[in-house]
């Protein structure tokens, strides 16, 4: 029996390794999923809020719709609001409660110091959140944990990190959006293992979500002017 217990021990035990090697193999591909070389190596709005960061990801897609048609898909993102256009079926198993707009609610704005909840604010004792820590209208969304903001607003530094999302416009119908996040500077094997990866299949789709659903609110604008 003790035998038998110590084989299935290490099937698991070669089984962890097997999948960690593979994480860490991947790691440089999902780390600058879709950026160029100028995209990983550039500065970004957040960067100076975590100068040390011990990992940093950057990612990035083409838009086909104008900086200031995608931006109010970005000033939405939410629980509270239009959602996050990712895979809600996976949110929701850990109750966040989402649902992902495909269209763009009227009268948003935002500005330093909203909230962005990725949960209901009843959970998780209301920390199921971040905190916008700088806001450049049609440009750039910078978030810090609801911990950091204070910090960032006494120092400009954010201990654990910053999630960015930033639109570049290439020319008047076409925009890069870049997604840039920095860890802070002790971030350890759990973040490395665990949340990169798990972060990247989320972020990734919500990228592509927000390209399907400002590209196709592009045309249809098109559409209804050439009417």
């Amino acid at each position: 029996m003790r035998a038998k217990f110590g084989t299935i021990g290490g099937t698991v035990a070669s089984g962890a390794a097997l999948v960690a090697t593979g994480l860490l193999a991947a790691r440089p591909w999902f780390l600058r999923w879709g950026a160029t070389d100028t995209e990983v190596n550039g500065t970004w709005p957040g960067d100076e809020m975590s100068p040390d960061p011990r990992s940093e990801a950057t990612r990035a897609i083409t838009i086909h719709a104008p900086a200031e048609e995608v931006w109010p898909w970005i000033v939405q993102i939410g629980q509270d609001r239009g959602g996050f256009y990712s895979y809600t079926w996976l949110e929701n198993l850990v109750g966040a409660q989402m649902h992902n707009a495909d269209t763009i609610l009227p009268g948003l704005t935002r500005q330093v110091g909203d909230t962005v909840w990725m949960a209901p604010p009843y959970k998780y004792e209301g920390k199921g959140c971040s905190r916008l820590a700088r806001v450049d209208p049609e440009r750039a969304l910078v978030m810090v944990t609801p911990e950091d903001y204070d910090a960032v607003r006494k120092t400009g530094i954010a201990p654990h990190g910053t999630w960015a999302i930033l639109l570049q416009p290439i020319d008047d119908q076409t925009t890069r959006l870049v997604v840039r996040s920095r860890s802070g500077p002790k971030e350890g094997a759990v973040r490395f293992l665990l949340f990169d990866p798990a972060h990247f299949i989320m972020e990734r789709k919500m990228m592509l979500g927000i390209r399907d659903r400002a590209e196709a609110w592009a045309a249809r604008k098109l559409v209804a002017q050439a009417a």
